[in-house]
């Protein structure tokens, strides 16, 4: 069977371009870098299936990311996770302060708000990952999720109330704030 150059050169694009989103995705859905990266294959899979009845009504970032949210439900699903994010969510929140103290308090920060996110719906999880880990914008993360760009404005604040309410005041603020 031969493929058509312009077709490999869109699929290596779209890997190159679209991994890193989709496996951290995956990774915060699932909680296992091992599922993430199946995850991940079969979201590209997919994509690679679909790409002939892409219609071009959103753009390539929420197309893949929206098959990436689907394959993880459809495996949420037939697994009936409990957990979603990743003791790997630490790594990326790494403080600026090279002390091995601010690294202590930075890591139990991040296990609260893990805690915390984990006692969240389905639904706001979803968002929060999204919107607040995933830095997507509103409509990006409406078209994900198929849903209106007004409820994801009401979940993420929904939500960030609930973290909130949940997590305890850290020096004189709460552990929620501009990194959600």
């Amino acid at each position: 069977m031969k493929i058509d150059s312009n077709l490999l050169e869109q699929i290596e694009w779209l890997c190159e371009t679209y991994y890193e989103d989709v496996y951290r995705y995956c990774l915060y859905f699932t909680n296992s870098r091992v599922e993430a990266e199946d995850l991940t294959q079969e979201t590209f899979i997919k994509v690679l299936k679909g790409l002939s009845k892409f219609q071009h009504r959103s753009n390539w970032k929420t197309w893949v990311l929206a098959i990436a949210k689907n394959t993880a439900i459809d495996h949420y699903r037939r697994k009936k996770l409990i957990e979603f994010l990743p003791d790997s969510l630490l790594y990326g929140r790494k403080s600026n302060d090279a002390s091995p103290e601010k690294e202590l308090d930075v890591k139990e920060e991040w296990e609260e708000v893990e805690r915390a996110l984990l006692t969240l719906k389905p639904a706001y999880r979803n968002v929060v990952i999204l919107r607040g880990i995933q830095e997507l914008t509103v409509k990006e993360t409406a078209e994900i999720l198929n849903c209106s760009e007004q409820k994801v404005r009401v979940d993420y604040h929904r939500a960030l109330k609930q973290l909130q309410n949940k997590l305890v005041p850290v020096k004189g603020g709460a552990l929620v704030d501009e990194k959600f």
